[in-house]
């Protein structure tokens, strides 16, 4: 899930750095070479959703059957799981959105 967040993060560093930038008062021609990582932009939106496809396969389809007293048996540590797996799905569906909402802000 970390490696699907970052991945998230880096594909939207091309409009969401320049965005931050300038709500917090910095501006200057400079900003525009924060676009660098944008051509990666695809790679990074892969390795987010592999991620995520994995991290999903591992918590909502077991490969391994968890034996009694082991903390993949417990229900509680499970939906904390999932929980935790809902919350940055919805971090990365607004870390890909953003390219295409951030115009709406400048």
């Amino acid at each position: 899930m970390l490696v699907g967040g970052l991945a998230a993060i880096l594909a939207s560093t091309c409009c969401l750095g320049p965005l931050v930038l300038i709500t917090l008062g910095f501006s200057g021609a400079w900003i525009a070479n924060l676009t660098v990582l944008e051509p990666y932009r695809p790679v990074f939106i892969g390795v987010a959703l592999v991620a995520l496809l994995v991290a999903w396969r591992r918590i909502w389809r077991p490969s391994t059957v968890c034996a009694p007293g082991e903390v993949c048996a417990a229900p509680r540590v499970k939906r904390g799981y999932r929980v935790l797996y809902g919350a940055v799905v919805v971090l990365v569906a607004i870390a890909l959105a953003f390219p295409y909402v951030a115009p709406w802000f400048y």
